[in-house]
Protein backbone atom coordinates (compact mmCIF):
# COMPACT_ATOMS: atom_id res chain seq x y z
CA UNK A 1 0.00 0.00 0.00
CA UNK A 2 1.34 3.58 -1.24
CA UNK A 3 0.90 5.82 1.24
CA UNK A 4 2.05 9.81 0.99
CA UNK A 5 4.01 12.42 2.55
CA UNK A 6 4.52 16.06 2.63
CA UNK A 7 7.01 17.85 4.47
CA UNK A 8 7.05 21.48 5.37
CA UNK A 9 10.72 22.65 5.58
CA UNK A 10 12.33 26.27 7.57
CA UNK A 11 15.27 27.51 7.62
CA UNK A 12 18.47 26.66 5.86
CA UNK A 13 19.36 25.20 2.47
CA UNK A 14 20.94 21.99 4.28
CA UNK A 15 17.38 21.48 5.97
CA UNK A 16 16.34 21.44 1.72
CA UNK A 17 18.76 19.44 1.17
CA UNK A 18 17.69 17.01 4.44
CA UNK A 19 13.86 16.82 3.15
CA UNK A 20 14.38 15.90 0.06
CA UNK A 21 17.16 12.96 1.68
CA UNK A 22 14.16 11.81 3.41
CA UNK A 23 11.65 11.79 0.56
CA UNK A 24 14.09 9.72 -1.21
CA UNK A 25 14.33 7.69 1.67
CA UNK A 26 10.90 6.81 2.61
CA UNK A 27 10.08 5.82 -0.97
CA UNK A 28 12.03 2.47 0.29
CA UNK A 29 8.85 2.16 2.31
CA UNK A 30 6.31 2.94 -0.31
CA UNK A 31 5.75 6.67 0.85
CA UNK A 32 5.79 8.96 -2.30
CA UNK A 33 6.06 12.81 -2.20
CA UNK A 34 3.11 14.97 -2.36
CA UNK A 35 2.97 18.80 -2.55
CA UNK A 36 -1.09 18.29 -1.79
CA UNK A 37 -0.62 19.30 2.21
CA UNK A 38 -4.45 18.31 2.59
CA UNK A 39 -3.92 14.45 1.42
CA UNK A 40 -1.36 13.81 3.68
CA UNK A 41 -1.08 10.46 5.52
CA UNK A 42 2.58 11.13 7.07
CA UNK A 43 3.35 15.11 7.63
CA UNK A 44 6.72 16.34 8.41
CA UNK A 45 7.81 19.87 10.13
CA UNK A 46 11.52 20.02 9.00
CA UNK A 47 12.64 22.49 11.96
CA UNK A 48 15.15 25.51 12.34
CA UNK A 49 16.08 26.56 15.78
CA UNK A 50 18.07 29.43 14.64
CA UNK A 51 15.57 32.37 14.58
CA UNK A 52 13.97 33.64 17.89
CA UNK A 53 10.67 31.84 19.18
CA UNK A 54 11.13 28.97 16.69
CA UNK A 55 9.70 26.69 19.09
CA UNK A 56 6.34 28.35 19.73
CA UNK A 57 6.06 28.49 15.78
CA UNK A 58 6.57 24.90 15.45
CA UNK A 59 3.22 24.24 17.97
CA UNK A 60 1.18 26.92 16.06
CA UNK A 61 2.33 24.69 12.70
CA UNK A 62 1.12 21.65 14.47
CA UNK A 63 -2.05 23.13 16.14
CA UNK A 64 -2.72 24.36 12.13
CA UNK A 65 -2.34 20.50 11.09
CA UNK A 66 -4.64 19.35 13.53
CA UNK A 67 -7.66 21.96 12.20
CA UNK A 68 -6.39 20.47 8.70
CA UNK A 69 -7.20 16.78 10.04
CA UNK A 70 -10.10 17.23 12.32
CA UNK A 71 -12.48 15.58 10.07
CA UNK A 72 -9.93 13.45 8.20
CA UNK A 73 -7.81 10.60 8.91
CA UNK A 74 -5.10 11.74 11.62
CA UNK A 75 -1.32 11.78 9.51
CA UNK A 76 1.55 10.48 11.37
CA UNK A 77 2.71 13.91 12.84
CA UNK A 78 6.64 14.13 12.45
CA UNK A 79 8.86 16.68 14.01
CA UNK A 80 12.00 16.67 12.18
CA UNK A 81 15.52 19.36 12.68
CA UNK A 82 16.84 21.05 15.11
CA UNK A 83 13.65 21.71 17.40
CA UNK A 84 13.05 17.87 17.48
CA UNK A 85 16.96 17.93 18.67
CA UNK A 86 16.26 20.64 21.17
CA UNK A 87 13.21 19.85 22.17
CA UNK A 88 13.28 15.94 21.94
CA UNK A 89 10.66 13.92 24.31
CA UNK A 90 9.38 17.38 25.80
CA UNK A 91 7.34 17.93 22.45
CA UNK A 92 5.42 14.75 23.39
CA UNK A 93 4.18 16.05 26.83
CA UNK A 94 3.32 19.28 25.27
CA UNK A 95 1.44 18.22 22.21
CA UNK A 96 0.06 15.08 21.99
CA UNK A 97 -0.82 15.22 18.31
CA UNK A 98 3.05 14.70 17.70
CA UNK A 99 3.78 10.99 16.98
CA UNK A 100 7.62 11.28 16.03
CA UNK A 101 10.49 13.23 17.10
CA UNK A 102 13.91 13.00 14.97
CA UNK A 103 16.91 15.15 15.07
CA UNK A 104 19.01 15.97 11.98
CA UNK A 105 22.03 13.39 13.11
CA UNK A 106 19.12 10.77 13.10
CA UNK A 107 17.44 10.51 9.37
CA UNK A 108 18.92 7.06 8.81
CA UNK A 109 16.08 5.65 11.15
CA UNK A 110 13.16 7.52 9.50
CA UNK A 111 11.96 4.14 7.58
CA UNK A 112 12.13 2.23 10.79
CA UNK A 113 10.52 5.23 12.72
CA UNK A 114 7.47 5.37 10.29
CA UNK A 115 6.97 1.64 10.13
CA UNK A 116 7.37 1.81 13.83
CA UNK A 117 4.66 4.37 14.03
CA UNK A 118 2.07 2.60 11.86
CA UNK A 119 2.42 -0.19 14.82
CA UNK A 120 1.34 2.33 17.50
CA UNK A 121 4.04 3.35 18.95
CA UNK A 122 5.33 7.13 19.66
CA UNK A 123 9.20 6.95 19.19
CA UNK A 124 11.54 10.22 19.79
CA UNK A 125 15.41 9.45 18.28
CA UNK A 126 17.90 12.69 18.24
CA UNK A 127 21.45 11.38 18.90
CA UNK A 128 23.84 12.22 17.12
CA UNK A 129 24.91 9.54 14.99
CA UNK A 130 26.27 11.57 11.62
CA UNK A 131 28.67 8.58 10.11
CA UNK A 132 25.43 6.16 10.13
CA UNK A 133 23.13 8.89 8.61
CA UNK A 134 25.40 9.61 5.51
CA UNK A 135 26.25 5.53 5.14
CA UNK A 136 22.19 5.08 5.05
CA UNK A 137 22.18 7.92 2.51
CA UNK A 138 25.19 7.36 0.00
CA UNK A 139 23.03 4.18 -0.71
CA UNK A 140 19.85 5.36 -1.60
CA UNK A 141 19.70 7.67 -4.82
CA UNK A 142 19.06 11.49 -4.92
CA UNK A 143 16.30 11.37 -7.07
CA UNK A 144 16.59 15.74 -7.44
CA UNK A 145 16.42 16.84 -10.82
CA UNK A 146 16.08 20.90 -10.43
CA UNK A 147 18.37 22.79 -12.56
CA UNK A 148 20.51 24.15 -9.39
CA UNK A 149 20.83 21.76 -6.47
CA UNK A 150 22.11 21.64 -3.34
CA UNK A 151 24.83 18.96 -2.16
CA UNK A 152 25.61 18.56 1.72
CA UNK A 153 29.17 17.96 2.28
CA UNK A 154 30.45 18.55 5.99
CA UNK A 155 27.81 18.71 8.82
CA UNK A 156 28.11 20.00 12.34
CA UNK A 157 30.46 22.51 13.89
CA UNK A 158 33.53 23.21 16.31
CA UNK A 159 33.60 26.84 16.18
CA UNK A 160 31.04 27.27 19.36
CA UNK A 161 30.15 30.97 19.10
CA UNK A 162 28.22 32.19 21.90
CA UNK A 163 25.30 32.82 20.34
CA UNK A 164 24.59 29.63 18.29
CA UNK A 165 22.65 26.44 18.75
CA UNK A 166 24.33 24.13 15.60
CA UNK A 167 26.94 22.41 17.44
CA UNK A 168 24.45 21.19 19.91
CA UNK A 169 21.43 20.59 17.37
CA UNK A 170 24.06 18.99 14.27
CA UNK A 171 26.53 18.02 16.54
CA UNK A 172 30.88 18.33 15.88
CA UNK A 173 32.47 18.81 12.35
CA UNK A 174 32.05 15.91 10.43
CA UNK A 175 33.08 15.60 6.50
CA UNK A 176 31.85 13.32 3.83
CA UNK A 177 33.81 10.68 1.76
CA UNK A 178 34.85 12.48 -1.42
CA UNK A 179 34.40 9.54 -3.56
CA UNK A 180 30.78 9.46 -1.80
CA UNK A 181 30.27 13.73 -2.57
CA UNK A 182 31.52 12.88 -6.24
CA UNK A 183 29.67 10.01 -6.82
CA UNK A 184 26.32 11.50 -5.43
CA UNK A 185 26.99 15.42 -7.77
CA UNK A 186 27.26 13.27 -10.69
CA UNK A 187 24.28 11.34 -9.66
CA UNK A 188 22.64 14.89 -9.61
CA UNK A 189 24.04 16.01 -12.98
CA UNK A 190 22.92 12.87 -14.84
CA UNK A 191 19.23 13.98 -13.28
CA UNK A 192 19.60 17.11 -15.29
CA UNK A 193 21.24 19.43 -12.41
CA UNK A 194 23.13 22.24 -14.21
CA UNK A 195 24.39 24.13 -10.93
CA UNK A 196 25.40 22.42 -7.82
CA UNK A 197 25.83 24.71 -3.86
CA UNK A 198 28.07 22.41 -1.79
CA UNK A 199 26.42 22.93 1.61
CA UNK A 200 27.95 22.82 4.88
CA UNK A 201 27.38 24.42 8.96
CA UNK A 202 31.11 25.03 7.56
CA UNK A 203 31.46 23.97 4.64
CA UNK A 204 34.91 25.18 3.85
CA UNK A 205 36.07 23.24 7.07
CA UNK A 206 35.41 20.31 4.38
CA UNK A 207 38.18 17.65 5.41
CA UNK A 208 38.91 14.18 4.49
CA UNK A 209 41.78 11.79 4.46
CA UNK A 210 41.69 9.16 2.20
CA UNK A 211 44.53 6.87 0.66
CA UNK A 212 46.93 9.05 2.40
CA UNK A 213 45.52 12.17 0.89
CA UNK A 214 43.68 15.03 2.57
CA UNK A 215 41.03 16.35 0.85
CA UNK A 216 39.89 20.54 1.55
CA UNK A 217 36.77 22.00 -0.45
CA UNK A 218 38.93 23.39 -3.11
CA UNK A 219 39.70 19.61 -4.03
CA UNK A 220 36.11 18.79 -4.79
CA UNK A 221 35.69 22.48 -6.42
CA UNK A 222 38.34 21.07 -8.98
CA UNK A 223 37.12 17.73 -9.18
CA UNK A 224 33.79 19.02 -10.38
CA UNK A 225 35.10 21.98 -12.62
CA UNK A 226 36.02 18.36 -14.57
CA UNK A 227 32.31 17.34 -15.56
CA UNK A 228 31.79 19.53 -18.86
CA UNK A 229 27.54 18.96 -17.97
CA UNK A 230 28.01 20.77 -14.83
CA UNK A 231 27.99 24.80 -15.67
CA UNK A 232 27.89 26.15 -12.12
CA UNK A 233 29.48 25.43 -8.24
CA UNK A 234 28.92 27.35 -5.51
CA UNK A 235 29.46 26.43 -2.23
CA UNK A 236 27.59 28.31 1.46
CA UNK A 237 27.78 28.63 4.17
CA UNK A 238 32.01 30.02 5.21
CA UNK A 239 33.93 30.75 8.22
CA UNK A 240 36.46 33.69 7.47
CA UNK A 241 38.85 31.39 9.66
CA UNK A 242 38.92 28.30 6.90
CA UNK A 243 39.27 30.41 4.10
CA UNK A 244 42.77 29.11 3.22
CA UNK A 245 44.67 29.73 0.33
CA UNK A 246 44.43 26.65 -1.48
CA UNK A 247 40.26 27.97 -1.63
CA UNK A 248 41.25 31.40 -2.23
CA UNK A 249 43.06 30.38 -5.17
CA UNK A 250 40.18 28.44 -6.79
CA UNK A 251 38.57 32.02 -7.63
CA UNK A 252 41.50 32.37 -10.08
CA UNK A 253 42.14 28.95 -11.47
CA UNK A 254 38.05 27.46 -11.61
CA UNK A 255 36.04 28.69 -14.43
CA UNK A 256 32.91 27.43 -13.09
CA UNK A 257 33.12 28.69 -9.34
CA UNK A 258 30.96 31.52 -8.96
CA UNK A 259 32.62 34.54 -7.74
CA UNK A 260 30.27 35.43 -4.96
CA UNK A 261 30.60 34.33 -1.43
CA UNK A 262 28.51 34.67 1.64
CA UNK A 263 31.39 35.30 4.14
CA UNK A 264 29.28 35.76 7.57
CA UNK A 265 31.14 38.28 10.02
CA UNK A 266 28.13 39.01 12.57
CA UNK A 267 30.21 42.37 13.55
CA UNK A 268 32.30 44.81 12.74
CA UNK A 269 33.95 45.19 16.04
CA UNK A 270 36.83 43.03 17.36
CA UNK A 271 35.57 43.28 21.20
CA UNK A 272 32.10 41.99 20.26
CA UNK A 273 33.90 39.11 18.00
CA UNK A 274 35.47 38.43 20.90
CA UNK A 275 32.10 38.53 23.09
CA UNK A 276 30.68 36.05 20.72
CA UNK A 277 33.90 33.87 20.64
CA UNK A 278 34.15 33.81 16.53
CA UNK A 279 37.53 33.31 16.60
CA UNK A 280 38.83 35.72 14.08
CA UNK A 281 39.11 39.53 13.95
CA UNK A 282 38.17 42.63 11.57
CA UNK A 283 41.39 42.72 10.50
CA UNK A 284 41.58 38.92 9.70
CA UNK A 285 38.06 39.27 7.84
CA UNK A 286 39.42 42.26 5.38
CA UNK A 287 42.69 40.16 4.50
CA UNK A 288 40.92 37.20 3.14
CA UNK A 289 38.76 40.41 0.79
CA UNK A 290 41.79 41.78 0.01
CA UNK A 291 43.12 38.57 -1.53
CA UNK A 292 40.06 37.22 -3.18
CA UNK A 293 39.80 41.12 -4.51
CA UNK A 294 43.35 40.45 -5.67
CA UNK A 295 43.23 37.41 -7.43
CA UNK A 296 39.86 38.16 -8.75
CA UNK A 297 38.73 41.65 -9.14
CA UNK A 298 34.69 40.60 -9.73
CA UNK A 299 34.37 39.06 -6.67
CA UNK A 300 30.93 40.34 -4.86
CA UNK A 301 30.18 39.71 -1.15
CA UNK A 302 27.46 38.66 1.20
CA UNK A 303 27.26 38.48 5.10
CA UNK A 304 25.60 37.95 8.26
CA UNK A 305 25.12 40.78 10.66
CA UNK A 306 23.60 40.55 14.75
CA UNK A 307 22.76 43.67 15.83
CA UNK A 308 22.88 44.84 19.53
CA UNK A 309 24.79 41.84 20.78
CA UNK A 310 24.94 42.13 24.84
CA UNK A 311 28.03 44.41 25.34
CA UNK A 312 27.53 46.08 21.71
CA UNK A 313 28.10 49.97 22.14
CA UNK A 314 27.42 52.82 19.78
CA UNK A 315 30.81 52.68 18.73
CA UNK A 316 30.88 49.14 17.77
CA UNK A 317 27.65 49.56 16.11
CA UNK A 318 29.87 52.11 14.11
CA UNK A 319 32.23 49.90 13.70
CA UNK A 320 29.87 47.61 11.68
CA UNK A 321 28.79 50.46 9.13
CA UNK A 322 32.00 51.31 8.39
CA UNK A 323 33.23 47.54 7.80
CA UNK A 324 29.79 47.89 5.47
CA UNK A 325 30.56 50.79 3.53
CA UNK A 326 33.93 49.45 3.10
CA UNK A 327 32.91 46.51 1.53
CA UNK A 328 29.55 47.19 -0.40
CA UNK A 329 27.98 43.69 0.76
CA UNK A 330 25.73 43.22 -2.21
CA UNK A 331 22.85 40.86 -0.64
CA UNK A 332 23.63 40.35 3.47
CA UNK A 333 21.42 39.29 6.21
CA UNK A 334 20.68 41.18 9.55
CA UNK A 335 19.10 40.62 12.72
CA UNK A 336 18.61 41.81 16.43
CA UNK A 337 19.97 39.42 18.62
CA UNK A 338 17.85 36.47 20.14
CA UNK A 339 19.14 34.27 23.21
CA UNK A 340 18.95 30.71 22.29
CA UNK A 341 18.44 28.36 25.30
CA UNK A 342 21.27 26.15 25.83
CA UNK A 343 23.76 28.61 24.31
CA UNK A 344 26.75 30.77 26.01
CA UNK A 345 24.54 33.48 25.44
CA UNK A 346 21.24 32.23 26.41
CA UNK A 347 21.06 34.21 29.58
CA UNK A 348 22.62 37.34 28.51
CA UNK A 349 20.72 40.33 29.34
CA UNK A 350 19.12 42.26 25.90
CA UNK A 351 19.94 45.78 25.09
CA UNK A 352 16.97 48.01 24.96
CA UNK A 353 14.58 46.92 22.19
CA UNK A 354 13.70 49.77 20.81
CA UNK A 355 17.11 51.22 20.56
CA UNK A 356 18.01 47.65 19.02
CA UNK A 357 14.70 48.40 16.17
CA UNK A 358 16.45 51.25 15.38
CA UNK A 359 19.57 49.67 14.98
CA UNK A 360 18.49 47.58 12.77
CA UNK A 361 16.36 49.90 10.47
CA UNK A 362 19.79 51.93 10.86
CA UNK A 363 22.04 48.84 9.25
CA UNK A 364 19.15 47.31 6.75
CA UNK A 365 19.35 50.90 5.05
CA UNK A 366 22.53 50.42 4.31
CA UNK A 367 23.02 46.76 3.46
CA UNK A 368 19.48 47.33 1.04
CA UNK A 369 21.07 50.37 -0.48
CA UNK A 370 23.95 48.33 -1.51
CA UNK A 371 22.07 45.80 -2.58
CA UNK A 372 19.74 48.15 -4.95
CA UNK A 373 22.97 50.12 -6.42
CA UNK A 374 24.29 46.49 -7.20
CA UNK A 375 21.05 45.75 -9.21
CA UNK A 376 20.68 48.96 -10.88
CA UNK A 377 24.15 48.73 -12.15
CA UNK A 378 22.84 45.84 -14.39
CA UNK A 379 20.16 47.84 -16.22
CA UNK A 380 20.73 47.97 -19.77
CA UNK A 381 23.68 45.63 -19.58
CA UNK A 382 23.95 41.95 -20.61
CA UNK A 383 23.99 39.30 -18.15
CA UNK A 384 24.64 35.72 -17.66
CA UNK A 385 21.49 33.76 -16.66
CA UNK A 386 20.71 30.16 -15.42
CA UNK A 387 17.29 29.42 -16.19
CA UNK A 388 15.83 27.34 -13.49
CA UNK A 389 12.38 27.25 -13.73
CA UNK A 390 9.08 28.41 -15.46
CA UNK A 391 7.20 30.74 -12.91
CA UNK A 392 3.55 29.56 -11.75
CA UNK A 393 0.94 31.07 -13.13
CA UNK A 394 3.19 33.03 -15.45
CA UNK A 395 4.87 32.99 -18.45
CA UNK A 396 8.07 34.03 -17.69
CA UNK A 397 11.06 32.45 -16.83
CA UNK A 398 13.23 32.29 -13.71
CA UNK A 399 16.67 32.40 -13.02
CA UNK A 400 20.31 34.03 -11.25
CA UNK A 401 23.17 35.69 -12.48
CA UNK A 402 26.37 34.39 -11.32
CA UNK A 403 26.24 36.74 -8.20
CA UNK A 404 23.17 35.09 -7.17
CA UNK A 405 20.55 37.71 -8.22
CA UNK A 406 17.13 36.41 -9.07
CA UNK A 407 16.50 37.27 -12.82
CA UNK A 408 12.81 37.34 -14.44
CA UNK A 409 12.45 37.17 -18.24
CA UNK A 410 10.04 36.41 -20.79
CA UNK A 411 10.53 33.22 -22.68
CA UNK A 412 9.68 29.54 -23.79
CA UNK A 413 10.10 26.66 -21.92
CA UNK A 414 12.96 24.88 -23.27
CA UNK A 415 15.41 27.64 -22.22
CA UNK A 416 14.72 25.85 -18.68
CA UNK A 417 18.25 24.38 -18.04
CA UNK A 418 20.11 26.78 -20.27
CA UNK A 419 22.45 29.82 -20.02
CA UNK A 420 21.74 32.32 -21.89
CA UNK A 421 22.35 36.01 -22.12
CA UNK A 422 19.37 38.30 -20.84
CA UNK A 423 19.29 42.40 -21.08
CA UNK A 424 18.63 43.80 -17.87
CA UNK A 425 15.88 46.35 -18.76
CA UNK A 426 14.63 47.57 -14.91
CA UNK A 427 15.26 46.20 -11.18
CA UNK A 428 14.25 46.64 -7.88
CA UNK A 429 16.11 45.96 -4.57
CA UNK A 430 15.58 42.30 -5.16
CA UNK A 431 14.90 41.12 -8.79
CA UNK A 432 16.22 41.99 -12.12
CA UNK A 433 14.00 42.44 -15.13
CA UNK A 434 15.24 41.83 -18.76
CA UNK A 435 14.57 39.80 -21.72
CA UNK A 436 16.89 36.83 -23.17
CA UNK A 437 19.27 38.42 -25.80
CA UNK A 438 21.44 35.33 -26.76
CA UNK A 439 20.05 31.86 -26.36
CA UNK A 440 23.13 30.15 -27.64
CA UNK A 441 25.28 30.90 -24.72
CA UNK A 442 26.59 28.27 -22.68
CA UNK A 443 29.97 29.93 -21.06
CA UNK A 444 29.47 30.38 -17.14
Amino acid sequence: MTRKVFIKTFGCQMNEYDSNRIYDSLKNINFEKTDNQYEADCFILNTCHIRDKAKEKVYHEVGRVKKIYSHKKKPIMVIAGCVAQAENEEMFKREPYIDVVIGPQSYHKINNLLKNRLEIKKTEVTEIDTIDKFKHFDNIKNDSNKISSFLTIQEGCDKFCHFCVVPFTRGPEYSRSFKKIISEAEQLISNGVKEITLLGQNVNAYSYNENSKNYRLSNLIMELEKISELKRIRYTTSHPVDMTDDLIDCYSSSKKLMPFLHLPIQSGSNKVLKLMNRKHNVEQYIDVYDKLIKINPNIKFSSDFIVSYPGEERKDFEDTLNLIKKIKFINSFSFIFSPRPGTKAGDFEIINKELSKQKLIEIQKLLFGYQLETNKSFVGKKVKVLIENTMKDQKKLFGRNKYLNSVITEGAENYVGHLVDVLIESCNQNTLFGKINNYNSEAA
